[in-house]
């Protein structure tokens, strides 16, 4: 595994940072930390965390990007986690049933009954890494391995907003409808996204998830 970051451009006015080694939460705090060293630099116009990565996007094509590379680098080199003192918000979930129309290909790619499953998708709090995909969606690191699914062959063409999935070693919760192709096992009536509201997207990186099971349909 590479010990050195990655670093792309993305068209002409932005990079994607790309931090080496595993998704966890001290090597996000790192990008949280980098994110935060970024944003102050004059060329730059936004610094967007996502997991284990950061975009920069500038307000005009960087000319010096061998320099602008190294120094990126440089920063990642001497930044330190930065913990976030983050709300803990309870969703309350009903699994299985036709909310959780996957529950069944969990079932048979772990080997575990319903009750397992819910128990130890529930058990974890869980970090709210970055926000993306859709506006409020929460990319979430802490999910139990024992329950890890690959994500599905042929994606759904569309899920409900406040869908509950799993993803290869993640879950998270659709904040829209859409289309995904991860594997459905539950769902929320919580609303993650609203533009009337300051901000619009109800969770931040930083903040926790816990799901609270609100019932399981057999």
């Amino acid at each position: 595994m590479s010990t050195a970051p990655s670093i792309s451009l993305l068209g002409t006015t932005a990079l994607l940072f790309e931090a080496p080694g595993g998704m966890n939460l001290p090597s996000q705090q790192r990008i949280w930390a980098l994110a935060r060293e970024a944003e102050r630099w004059p060329e730059v116009r936004e610094a967007v965390p996502g997991m284990n990565n950061l975009m920069l996007s500038f307000t005009r094509a960087p000319r010096q990007l061998d320099a602008l590379r190294m120094r990126l680098c440089e920063a990642w080199d001497v930044a330190t986690a930065l913990p976030r003192e983050g709300r803990i918000v309870e969703l309350p979930v009903v699994y299985g049933g036709e909310g959780g129309p996957h529950m069944a290909d969990v079932m048979a790619h772990t080997g575990l009954g319903i009750d397992a499953i819910v128990e130890l998708h529930s058990t974890p709090l869980y970090p709210v890494y970055a926000l993306g995909s859709h506006p409020g969606y929460c990319y979430l690191g802490g999910m139990d391995p024992r329950i890890a699914t690959p994500r599905r062959k042929v994606p759904v063409l569309s899920i409900p907003g406040g869908a509950v999935s799993i993803g290869g070693a993640q879950t998270g919760v659709s904040a829209s409808a859409g289309p995904s192709g991860w594997n459905t096992i539950g769902t929320t009536s919580m609303v993650f996204f609203d533009p009337a509201q300051d901000p619009p997207a109800m969770l931040q990186p930083g903040d926790m998830i816990r799901f609270r099971v609100e019932g399981i349909v057999r």
